[in-house]
């Protein structure tokens, strides 16, 4: 049985929280009128970052200005959508991002690039030697944008109950730990075209659904006493990657 213990009270919040030396305090508003709920955020955690630039990755952190608006009432649509620039905002204000834009390359010097050609995108922690992540399996992206790829142990520790954040249809994101097992398996064998070798999660493609072989649907999500929640997991895909309710144009188009 999936238990969530979630407390009231987030229709006005105002959070500032100390982040890392040297860099601005983490500041969030999150407010509730009518049908929507928006985050508002300077982009800045409320915990430690890890050094950046660093040789997986070449930006720098920068405070931020975000703002997230999602759907207070979601309902499912009974249509899925697939690709958003994020799966959701945490309630200090960081984005949910556990996907990439990188593929692999053998014709890059760093292995990967834009190009997709090849159709094996990198999967964030698959590869976060690769992409220079953090120990808040986190990093910066070309604008200096702080975004988690999979759930931040701090982040987790630093907040009361089990809601994390809001995915970008609006419906609630949720960790509780080894209590929920997603239902996306490693493909058996071997890759067919280059980069060849074992499926072993480097790539996207790496995962499929294997309806039945947890207890979360594709989405990541299931229905507790009544109300269909999502959850962040230790384990692919880690957040949401689709989503059963209305996304929230603040979450569509390139990252």
């Amino acid at each position: 049985m999936i238990r969530l213990f979630v407390l009231a009270g987030l229709m006005t919040v105002a959070v500032f929280l100390k982040s890392s030396p040297g860099h601005t305090a983490n500041s969030v508003n999150i407010s509730t009128k009518g049908d929507q709920r928006c985050i508002n955020s300077n982009g800045t955690p409320n915990h430690t970052i890890g050094t950046f630039p660093n040789r997986g990755n070449p930006h720098r952190f920068r405070a931020q200005k975000l703002t997230y608006c999602v759907d207070a009432t979601p309902r499912d649509t009974g249509r899925i959508t697939h690709r958003t620039n994020a799966s959701g905002i945490s309630l200090t204000g960081i984005p949910f991002r556990p996907g990439t834009a990188d593929f692999y390359d053998a014709s890059s010097p760093r292995g990967f690039s834009r190009d997709g050609s090849s159709g094996w995108r990198l999967e964030g922690m698959g590869a976060a030697d690769m992409l220079g992540m953090d120990r808040q399996n986190a990093h910066v992206d070309h604008r200096g944008l702080y975004h988690y790829h999979a759930p931040a142990p701090a982040l987790i520790a630093s907040l009361k109950g089990t809601l994390i954040g809001y995915a970008a249809d609006g419906f609630p994101i949720h960790y509780v730990g080894k209590s929920v097992k997603p239902s996306w398996q490693l493909k058996p064998g071997k890759r067919p075209t280059a980069p060849h070798g074992r499926y072993d999660g480097t790539y996207e493609q790496d995962w499929q659904h294997v309806a039945g072989s947890g207890n979360l649907d594709e989405c990541n999500g299931a229905i507790v006493d009544g109300n269909y929640v999502y959850f962040a997991t230790d384990s692919f895909p880690f957040f949401p990657r689709c989503f059963r309710g209305t996304v929230s144009q603040d979450f569509l188009g390139r990252p």
